[in-house]
C-alpha cells in the first residue's frame, strides 16, 4: 500500500539545522511532484516547499526562502528538506505530500521544535 514516512524531526536550538526525509513506497515515485507542508496547533497547514517529478525545479515559501531547500532522489524514492538557520516560528509538524496521477497522499508528519 502507499506509504509516506517522514523522519528527522526533533528539538533544535534557534540558528540550528535539521534535515527531514520522507521515504515513499507503494506508488511510482518519479511520477509525482512532492511537497512539504507544516502545521502548528490552531493554524491551517502551511506550504513550505515543492519539487517537480524529475527534480529539476523547486520552490520554497517566502517564509523559508534562503534557509530551506528541498531535494529528491528518484532512485531511492526519498524527498528531503534541509532546514538551516531555524527560528522558533519554524516549529510545527512537518508533512510530506505526493501529488500526481489524479491522486495525492500524505505522510503522518514529524515534529520539529525550535527552542532554546
Amino acid at each position: 500500500q502507499v506509504q509516506l514516512v517522514e523522519s528527522g524531526g526533533g528539538l533544535v536550538q534557534p540558528g540550528g539545522s535539521l534535515r527531514l526525509s520522507c521515504a515513499a513506497s507503494g506508488f511510482t515515485f518519479s511520477s509525482y511532484a512532492m511537497n512539504w507542508f507544516r502545521q502548528t496547533p490552531g493554524k491551517a497547514r502551511e506550504f513550505v516547499a515543492a519539487i517537480t517529478r524529475g527534480g529539476a525545479d523547486s520552490i520554497t515559501a517566502d517564509s523559508v526562502k534562503g534557509r530551506f531547500a528541498i531535494s529528491r532522489d528518484n532512485t531511492n524514492n526519498t524527498v528531503d528538506l534541509q532546514m538551516n538557520s531555524l527560528k522558533p516560528e519554524d516549529t510545527g509538524v512537518y508533512y510530506c505530500q505526493a501529488v500526481g496521477e489524479g491522486r495525492n497522499y500524505w505522510g503522518q508528519g514529524t515534529q520539529v521544535t525550535v527552542s532554546s
